[in-house]
């Protein structure tokens, strides 16, 4: 009896925008439409039109899959049909607004998750996503608009995608399409214009954009040339001996701040594409000394963590510092993260400051002090 090898995995395209109506989803059906006259199998398998006319016209002569019903506390509810989708099997899906959280009760929580069934299978996706949505992004984000984005997807979802494509308008450009109702109501534009949409947002988001797409590029040149390298002869060694690697020690505790600390390590390590590990030192390793709000709070951050493909370990000591240098030396790393108030837990086991005598201590290391931040 002879196997049945797996099909080769589909091809995952993004186009990513800065904020909502600057035309991904016009550019992803564009280039559907283009494989469809080239003779290939397309399908829309999610499209959200929003009202929009221009965009909803370039659906014609498109093979739309039919949404999924999911009743929800009394309420019938549509999303993605993804299982539908694979029995149609075509050679490309049209997947829109790739962050969307799927209805309660779906096979999976989020829309990639679906996504990534589907390039298992073999098939060719597109999709839609706007900047904000990335989980390293997110306080930034808040920083900059005061809003907070629900949304979020971790940034390894948009590393892994084979092309990604910047759809750019000027953020002038993008306040007349607004007031001219393309994108929203005139209601709700009006609203969106006074506050997420001001000029100097829009400006802010899309040098963000433009900054994280040059370093996908950049990411994935490096890859291809070192995979050259492996694939060739042995070079020599420079004279200054091998690139040494990089590695992020994030040091967490139970307080909401370590939710920052573990997204900017994240995106820094993304940057240097280096390992990354996020701690905790417990007197305990089943985190037993914690009042149960703590020890949730601990776990639900080690969660997060694990979420954004970071590495993630309990270090047993009494000596936070020395535990925490300890432990940093025998993984070589080379920085250390960690909040700038220490946690009640941390600072009642050693005498003196835990920040000061881990910076005593890690001299060799280079300590990264995020501070909270508050609007």
């Amino acid at each position: 009896m002879t196997s049945v090898p797996a099909p080769k995995r589909g091809r995952f395209k993004i186009f990513l925008g800065y904020a909502a109506g600057v035309g991904k989803t016009y550019q992803m059906l564009e280039e559907g439409q283009e494989m469809r006259r080239k003779g290939m199998d397309v399908v829309i398998g999610y499209f959200e039109a929003h009202g929009r006319k221009d965009t909803i016209a370039r659906t014609e002569g498109l093979e739309i899959v039919p949404r999924r019903k999911i009743e929800y506390r009394g309420t019938l509810l549509e999303d993605m049909d993804t299982e539908a989708i694979l029995k149609r099997k075509p050679e490309v899906c049209l997947v829109d607004e790739l962050a969307h959280t799927n209805v309660p009760g779906s096979e999976r929580l989020k829309r990639w998750q679906d996504v990534h069934v589907l390039l298992e299978a073999g098939i060719h996706v597109l999709s839609s996503l706007n900047i904000q949505h990335l989980e390293s992004l997110n306080d930034q984000i808040w920083q900059m608009t005061g809003v907070r984005v629900r949304e979020t997807m971790p940034d390894w979802v948009v590393d892994q995608a084979d092309e990604i494509v910047v759809v750019d308008v000027t953020p002038r450009a993008l306040r007349h399409r607004l007031e001219r109702g393309v994108i929203y109501s005139r209601e709700k534009a009006e609203k969106a214009l006074e506050n997420f949409f001001t000029e100097q947002n829009l400006s802010a988001l899309r040098e963000i954009a433009m900054r994280h797409a040059a370093h996908e590029i950049e990411d994935k040149l490096s890859a291809q040339e070192e995979a050259a390298l492996a694939g060739g002869a042995q070079t020599a060694l420079s004279a200054e001996g091998p690139k040494r690697r990089e590695c992020i020690l994030i040091c967490i505790d139970e307080r909401p701040s370590s939710a920052v600390l573990i997204r900017r390590g994240r995106r820094v390590a993304d940057y240097l594409r280096a390992e990354c590990i996020a701690v905790y030192v417990s007197p305990d390793p089943a985190l037993a000394h914690l009042s149960q709000e703590d020890r949730e709070a601990v776990e639900r951050h080690l969660g997060f963590a694990r979420n954004l493909r970071i590495r993630t370990e309990v270090i047993e000591g009494q000596d936070v510092a020395a535990s925490v240098v300890e432990f940093a030396r025998a993984q070589h790393a080379t920085h250390i993260f960690m909040g700038r108030s220490l946690s009640k837990g941390w600072t009642d086991r050693v005498h003196g400051s835990t920040l000061n005598r881990l910076v005593r201590l890690a001299r060799d290391m280079e300590i990264t002090i995020v501070a909270e931040r508050r609007r």
